[in-house]
C-alpha cells in the first residue's frame, strides 16, 4: 500500500458515512436541532478546542511535525470561532475527537488525523453554507478557510504516512484508525438525529 491507495481506501470504506457527515443534517445534529449562529459557533469551538488538545499531546510525544502544525491550526480555528461568538466555555468532547484520544503509534495517529480532517472538512463546509445563508459573508469565508486548512493537513499527513509506514501492518493501523474516527463521528450523528426524531439515513 502507498499514500494514494491508503487515502482511497479510507474514503471508499467510509463513503456513506462521510457523505452523511457532509449533509445539512450533520450540522443539525451538532447543534442538537438548534440551528442558531451562536450554537453553531459553540459546536465548532468545542470541536476545535478538544481536537487541538489531542493533537498537541501527540506533538509532545511524536517526532512528527504535522501534529504540531495541525494543533496550531485547530487553536486558530478555535480562536476564530470564539471571536465570532464573543465567548465560549468548552463543552463535551465530540465523539470523533474522543476516538482519537486512545490512539497509539505514529502510523495510527497519522491515520486518525487523516480521518479527522475528512470529518472536520465536511463540518466546516456545512458551516460555510449556513453562514452564507445567514448573510454573514465574513464568517462564511472563515469557515471556507478552515476547509482549506483541513485539506492541507490531510495531504501532509498522508505524505508522512508514506515515509513512516514500512509494512502492511502499519498501513492497516493507519487506515483502521482513520475509519474508527469517522465511524465514531457518524455513530454520534446517527444516534443524535434518532434522539431528535429525525431519520438519519437520507442525505439532504
Amino acid at each position: 500500500m502507498d499514500a494514494a491507495s491508503a487515502l482511497d481506501t479510507i474514503q471508499e470504506d467510509n463513503r456513506t458515512e462521510l457523505s452523511r457527515l457532509g449533509s445539512s443534517k450533520s450540522l443539525y445534529a451538532d447543534t442538537g436541532g438548534e440551528m442558531e449562529p451562536d450554537v453553531v459557533l459553540a459546536a465548532v469551538a468545542d470541536m476545535t478546542h478538544h481536537a487541538a488538545e489531542v493533537l498537541a499531546s501527540w506533538a509532545d510525544e511524536e517526532d512528527v511535525e504535522i501534529f504540531a502544525e495541525a494543533a496550531d491550526r485547530e487553536r486558530d480555528h478555535h480562536q476564530t470561532s470564539v471571536d465570532e461568538r464573543g465567548n465560549h466555555d468548552p463543552g463535551e468532547t465530540p465523539a470523533g475527537v474522543e476516538a482519537m484520544q486512545g490512539v497509539e503509534g505514529t502510523p495510527a495517529r497519522l491515520g486518525a488525523l487523516v480521518g479527522w480532517t475528512l470529518v472536520a472538512e465536511r463540518k466546516a463546509s456545512q458551516c460555510t453554507g449556513f453562514f452564507t445563508g445567514q448573510a454573514k459573508p465574513t464568517t462564511a469565508s472563515a469557515f471556507r478557510a478552515f476547509s482549506d486548512d483541513y485539506e492541507e493537513s490531510r495531504e501532509k499527513a498522508v505524505a508522512v504516512l508514506d515515509e513512516v509506514c514500512d509494512n502492511e501492518s502499519e498501513w492497516s493501523s493507519a487506515t483502521d484508525a482513520a475509519t474508527a474516527v469517522v465511524q465514531a463521528a457518524y455513530d454520534d450523528y446517527f444516534e443524535t438525529l434518532e434522539s431528535l426524531g429525525v431519520n438519519p439515513k437520507p442525505v439532504c
